[in-house]
């Protein structure tokens, strides 16, 4: 683990013993990352036996599962056995739900109830997939498909199926040699291995423990079984970060991470992706999710933009604020804020530098930056209106990553002498100069021009 100063790991550790204290929660581990790799640990409380934790010990991470589930149906999708706008009946018939997509079950939108049928999924053992399909019905469905995000249990463990009819095997054991074992993370289960932390509800009252029941969640098993640990959890927040083509192509990855939804709460700063929970955090815009089973609480954050990550686990229901995990992010940019990478020239294509420079849609400047790789980026000269980045294709053309032009075909039209004479982006038109009267400006231009 690489090192980092002293009085910022003490920061960090007082942090954690505020929050093990005042939330009562009987451990309490953290991790923090940089650049993708750890840089401290830390834990307050006992575990059996009243020793400390260590990055080893293993908590229970809740629905940090369903993570794992989303990158093992992307795989499905990549391999071109589904696609995600394909309808749930068409790899799972016979449900009273098998309208909705894929995409949906993913992104939390597919209007399916949050809980399974039955008593609370949580603290009972499981029933099998036949049992639980065979118990739905049109109550299922809450909302229209596609209307809003609400949050479904339910919806992975059906993505969970999907997974192992496809694979022919437990959606588990298709983790494990998918996910786990490429990144190394051995210590990644779906029943808990010594040592571990048992879990507690806290009374609320008294500083007194009720030991919390685990069991095997059967069906459910998808939504949240698995336990881990700070050093595999870690390796996680690096994947969730910066990804590894061994697991999944980062572009895939990229495309989990695109918000596809927002906690519709009084502030819109929690989004959900493709399996993936979002959170905008101090100029941060964090992938990871959160995890919650009787007895524990979980968290993994990473940071695409720099690699930064965090994560914590308690053995505890509830109580565990969720700024905690925010806050070790804090400190250690307080503490030590990151220094950039020195800059270094590039090579470049002298076509590519040609389009460099100041560009007009109508009266509106923009500027065209060359960025590594072949790929430009457009932004407002006055940092207001849309800004996008585009990747080079082989054709010669380039395609929209983000903003307004996500998804759109960039091209250069050149004059007869070779040029760059426009720039055709979708039907807009940009032009050397505003509206440029040699260019097939849309509705022509005043012939008698600017006065």
């Amino acid at each position: 683990m690489a090192a980092i100063l002293e009085g910022t790991a003490r920061a960090l550790l007082r942090r954690v013993a505020i929050e093990q204290a005042e939330a009562r929660t009987p451990s309490l581990v953290a991790t923090v990352l940089r650049d993708g790799e750890p840089v401290w640990f830390g834990a307050r409380g006992t575990v059996e036996g009243g020793a400390a934790p260590t990055a080893d010990t293993q908590y229970r991470i809740g629905s940090i599962t369903k993570t794992l589930v989303a990158v093992l149906v992307m795989r499905l999708r990549d391999e071109g056995l589904l696609t995600l706008n394909d309808p749930l009946s068409r790899h799972m018939p016979a449900t009273p739900v098998g309208e909705v997509t894929i995409a949906q079950l993913l992104s939390h939108t597919a209007g399916l109830t949050a809980e399974p049928p039955g008593p609370w999924w949580e603290r009972v053992h499981g029933m099998e997939i036949d049992e639980l399909t065979g118990a739905l019905d049109q109550g299922t469905s809450r909302h229209r498909p596609g209307r809003r995000f609400h949050y479904s249990n339910l919806g992975f463990a059906l993505l969970g199926e999907l997974v192992a009819r496809h694979r022919k095997a437990d959606w588990a054991d298709v983790a494990r040699s998918e996910i786990l074992e490429p990144l190394g993370m051995r210590d990644t289960t779906t029943r808990p291995r010594e040592p571990y932390a048992r879990g507690y509800a806290v009374h609320p009252w008294a500083d007194v423990l009720l030991p919390e029941p685990e069991h095997d969640a059967g069906a459910m098993a998808p939504a949240g079984q698995l336990w881990s640990t700070c050093a595999d959890l870690a390796t996680w927040s690096r994947f969730l970060a910066r990804g590894d083509r061994r697991v999944l192509d980062p572009a895939t990855l990229a495309e989990m991470r695109e918000p596809a939804g927002v906690d519709d709460a009084e502030v819109w700063s929690t989004g959900f992706g493709l399996g993936i929970q979002l959170l905008r955090h101090r100029g941060r815009r964090l992938a990871g999710h959160g995890g919650s089973m009787p007895g524990f609480l979980a968290v993994v954050w990473g940071d695409p933009a720099d690699g930064a990550g965090v994560l914590c686990m308690a053995n505890t229901t509830s109580g565990l604020r969720p700024t905690v995990a925010t806050d070790l992010l804090d400190i250690l940019e307080a503490h030590e804020p990151a220094i950039p990478r020195p800059w270094a020239p590039t090579a470049a294509d002298p076509d590519l530098l040609e389009l460099t420079g100041p560009w007009y849609w109508g009266p509106t400047a923009f500027l065209l930056r060359l960025l590594p790789g072949r790929d430009l980026k457009i932004s407002p000269v006055n940092g207001q209106g849309r800004s996008s980045r585009f990747a080079a294709r082989p054709d010669g053309t380039w395609l929209g990553l983000d903003g307004y032009y996500a998804g759109e075909t960039l091209r250069v039209v050149r004059r007869a002498d070779g040029s760059a004479g426009h720039l055709d982006l979708n039907t807009f038109i940009f032009t050397r100069v505003p509206y440029d009267p040699s260019a097939p400006i849309p509705g022509g231009v005043e012939e008698s021009g600017w006065h």
